[in-house]
């Protein structure tokens, strides 16, 4: 009998997109012996769709993701060709960093940190089984049936699970970039009683940069002051001349096109099953559903500084190869324009969310976890930062630890990943600012005084760096107190200062904090007035500015929080039974025994569960620790 390769590790990383990299990077970084495995070792962190890291919310993600360790903010900070702040008009709370990526660059910086990771062996070869023993996690089995034991797995198969790409007619049975699919995973999860979805995603086509007239579009430049993503990067090192992208706009031609070919659209006629993402919708999509437009915007993008392939966002289609050619050549700046790669849809399994615990690990199988697209949502943001989440808990799991669970009040991804698992997932799961619902207390800007701490106890961020960050919060905290108590009156000096600003002149004394709450004034205008204060860095003066100006704001949201808090910690017991509970409707029932939360919050947030259940569950935990107490 012919003998197979076995080996033995301590975690199986299945897939290195977004998802795959961060959780193989943490369990290594913890100490892990890990074995990442990729259909193609060119494809880690391939960039197949957009050619940029960040944006409205998802700058969040990669911030959030930095301050507990993670390595995209690091990345993206190396091989970046355009940076921007986006919302800038806007608050404090909706400010989102977005940079264009040398996608080429990018994936091989992050491969290069892959394989220069100590306790991290990559592998190129499909996995076709996971292995258990008595529902607990054993290994993991290859197509050329090589075995490979390991006390956890993370499943991060973004969307090659029996990928199929289409445009028109034309039907390949292939990955993201014509890269192999892997067909064969689908069937094991299934014969583990793991529930799986089919959904869809699309990018547009990439046009030659030599085809295109730039001077019909709007030139679209980076900022002039480089903000990075990574809390650990010098600000000074990413000052770097930045590429332009470009804007222009469909028309009514364009769409005239599109209608007329709707039934050649395999979204159209019945030729793609699976559900696409609502707030990411091809041009075909939106010209239906906002039939009242008479243009929408595109962005035209450089994929890198090696690469003459510019990218369309703003036209994914699955629209046939002629179709795409009469559509986008009615595009102002590319009438002339020849297309590298066609636009194409793809199709791919993924599971049902809500099979998961809140540390990503799945309610069936013990040491099984998953993060990414294979959890129903899109975007490289969202699935980086479930992929760290899931190899943080993966290692607390060996390591007998509490896993990680962060909560929707102290982060993006404690909102993302509740979100999946306790919300019915109908289409690919977008994050969002909308979706937050403390999100001025999310911001950005304070992703390390809020997670840092996290990051230092499961062992990612150093002591050094973590130092820092108690540092940082002691500085703005005394620096606010400072501001508070030290009064200027209305001397000459001080008038002159206002009046330099647009300033409403003093009858009155008043407080340094009471000036920096004007919207025309900040903490650096008051320099002139204010001898006795000391140089600050400009992240703890950037927080001060902030703190004092939306102090009212911020104190109504922290007592939204506690009150959250609340039901967060009325922890439910895992061997809870639903059935006990008379007064529950069956609906509820059904669903709390289906998602088993862990918590009453949790509970209150499953579609399906009212208020009056909610109310009845506490009763009937009250009671229960009521008789315990007497039972002793």
């Amino acid at each position: 009998m012919p003998s197979v390769v076995e080996e033995s590790y301590d975690v199986c990383v299945v897939g290195a997109g977004h998802a795959g990299c961060e959780a193989a990077l943490a369990c290594a970084r913890l100490g892990l012996e890990t074995i990442v495995f990729t259909v193609s070792v060119d494809s880690i962190a391939m960039m197949p769709c957009n050619p940029n890291i960040g944006g409205s919310s998802k700058g969040h993600l990669v911030r959030e993701l930095d301050a507990l360790g993670g390595e995209m903010g690091i990345n993206i900070d190396k091989t970046f060709i355009q940076s921007k702040m986006l919302n800038k008009s806007k608050g404090p709370a909706v400010h989102s960093l977005r940079a264009q990526a040398d996608k080429a660059n990018y994936s091989m910086e992050m491969r290069k940190t892959l394989q220069n990771t100590e306790h991290l062996t990559i592998r190129q070869a499909e996995v076709s089984e996971i292995i258990t023993e008595n529902d607990v996690i054993a290994g993991v089995k290859t197509f050329s049936g090589a075995v490979y034991h390991s006390r956890a797995v993370v499943l991060c198969t973004g969307v090659y699970l029996k990928a199929r790409c289409l445009y028109g007619d034309v039907v390949n049975y292939t990955g993201p970039n014509g890269l192999m699919a892997a067909n064969h995973l689908t069937d094991s999860l299934k014969e583990h009683g793991i529930e799986m979805f089919r959904f869809k995603t699309g990018t547009p086509a990439r046009i030659d940069k030599r085809s295109i007239d730039f001077s019909k579009m709007q030139e679209q430049r980076g900022d002039e002051k480089i903000v990075p993503f990574s809390f650990t990067t010098n600000p000074e090192d990413v000052q770097i001349d930045q590429v332009s992208c470009w804007l222009t706009y469909t028309n009514e031609k364009t769409h005239e096109i599109i209608r007329e070919n709707l039934d050649r659209s395999p979204m159209y006629s019945g030729k793609i099953k699976g559900t696409g993402p609502r707030y990411c919708p091809s041009i075909e999509d939106k010209v239906v559903r906002f039939a009242e437009k008479d243009r929408h915007q595109l962005f035209v993008e450089p994929e890198g500084l090696n690469t003459n392939e510019m990218y369309i966002g703003g036209m994914s289609s699955s629209m046939p190869e002629d179709v795409q050619y009469a559509m986008y050549r009615t595009v102002p700046g590319l009438e002339n324009c020849r297309i590298v790669r066609n636009a194409y849809a793809i199709e791919y399994d993924c599971i049902n969310p809500v099979q998961l615990k809140p540390s990503l690990e799945f309610k069936k199988i013990k040491g099984l976890f998953s993060g990414g697209q294979f959890n129903g949502s899109s975007g490289y943001e969202e699935a980086a930062a479930q992929g760290l989440v899931a190899g943080i808990n993966a290692a607390m799991y060996l390591k007998g630890e509490e896993p990680l669970i962060l909560d929707r009040s102290e982060s993006y991804i404690g909102v993302l990943i509740d979100d999946l698992v306790t919300k019915e997932t109908k289409e690919p799961y977008r994050m969002m600012t909308s979706r937050a619902e403390y999100r001025l207390l999310l911001r950005q800007d304070n992703a390390d005084l809020r997670l840092s701490k996290y990051g230092y106890r499961v062992g990612l961020i150093s002591k050094e760096r973590y130092d820092w960050v108690e540092k940082k919060e002691q500085l703005i905290a005394d620096e606010i107190k400072r501001l508070d108590s030290v009064h200027v009156g209305a001397n000459s000096k001080v008038q002159e200062l206002l009046e330099q600003y647009g300033s409403v002149p003093l009858n009155t004394g008043t407080s340094l904090s009471e000036l920096i709450r004007r919207p025309e004034l900040c903490y650096e205008m008051l320099a002139p007035i204010d001898t006795d204060r000391v140089e600050l860095p400009a992240e703890v003066i950037e927080q001060i500015n902030i703190n004092i100006k939306y102090d009212g704001y911020i104190k109504r949201q922290i007592k939204q929080v506690e009150h959250f808090k609340k039901l967060e910690k009325k922890r439910i017991p895992e061997d809870f039974d639903y059935d006990d509970v008379g007064s529950l409707r069956l609906e509820a029932r059904q669903k709390l025994k289906l998602y088993k939360p862990i918590s009453i919050g949790q509970a209150s947030r499953i579609s399906g569960v009212s208020p009056a259940d909610i109310s009845v569950l506490l009763v009937y935990m009250e009671q229960m620790h009521y008789r315990k107490e007497h039972e002793k």
